[in-house]
């Protein structure tokens, strides 16, 4: 069942799920977007804490690595895509190399810098807005 998600009302409202199995670059993504004035709805490096929080409607975006400890996360994206929850992928594969479930999705090749990232997710929100 596809829900009609409402976005926050300001950004500093936004509540971003980081899904990525690096713990240091979860770390500084998830610091980066806290000085950016986003709240931090939760870190995952694994399909099934990341499915978790998006069932429970705990997050508004996501930043979505294609790649969790060699399993893919195109469940986490079809799971994103079926709540209408805007994600960025970031990924070390190319765009052509990445399943259907990313089709769509903003993507931002690694490595990338962190503003680069922190800039996307601010988009996410003022682009489904214009």
């Amino acid at each position: 069942m596809t829900r009609r998600r409402i976005g926050p009302t300001n950004l500093n409202e936004a509540r971003i799920l980081v899904v990525e199995d690096e713990p240091m670059l979860a770390y500084a993504l998830e610091e980066s977007l806290r000085e950016a004035g986003f709240q931090i709805a939760g870190v995952a490096g694994r399909l099934g804490p990341a499915l978790e929080m998006i069932e429970r409607g705990d997050c508004d975006g996501a930043i979505l690595d294609v790649n969790l400890a060699g399993v893919g996360s195109g469940p986490v994206a079809s799971a994103l895509v079926a709540q209408s929850i805007p994600f960025i992928v970031v990924s070390g594969y190319s765009r052509e190399q990445q399943q259907e479930a990313f089709a769509g999705a903003r993507f931002i090749q690694k490595p990338c810098r962190l503003d680069d990232l922190v800039k996307a997710v601010s988009d996410l929100f003022t682009e489904s807005r214009s």
